[in-house]
């Protein structure tokens, strides 16, 4: 799966509005780590549900990125773990590790 995150959502998002782009992927930064170390917690603990919780909110960040094909990763594995199977994690692993990737030095 190539991974090619984009900001052409945001950049339509906030037209003209450079403060509010800026805010946005301000907002962006700040919250991808945060909510990636809790479902990695919620993982690692076995706590299912929660850990789906954390899939479907990370699920609208990759989508803000463009990434199609691992935005229907992310639905597949958040289903995946409500029925307490993990086939998915190592293809979404790499999912966040390629937006962390991304993010950082914007």
């Amino acid at each position: 799966m190539t991974l090619q995150p984009n900001l052409n959502y945001i950049n339509e998002l906030s037209g003209d509005d450079e403060l509010f782009k800026k805010k946005l992927i301000s907002i962006f930064k700040k919250e991808f780590p945060e909510e990636k170390t809790v479902f990695l917690q919620n993982y690692t603990t076995q706590k299912w549900k929660d850990a789906a919780e954390n899939v479907h909110k990370l699920k609208h960040k990759i989508g803000m990125l463009g990434l199609e094909e691992a935005y229907q990763v992310a639905i597949d594995f958040e289903n995946e773990l409500l029925a307490h199977k993990n086939t998915l994690f190592p293809k979404f692993m790499l999912i966040l590790d390629n937006i962390e990737d991304f993010i950082l030095p914007l």
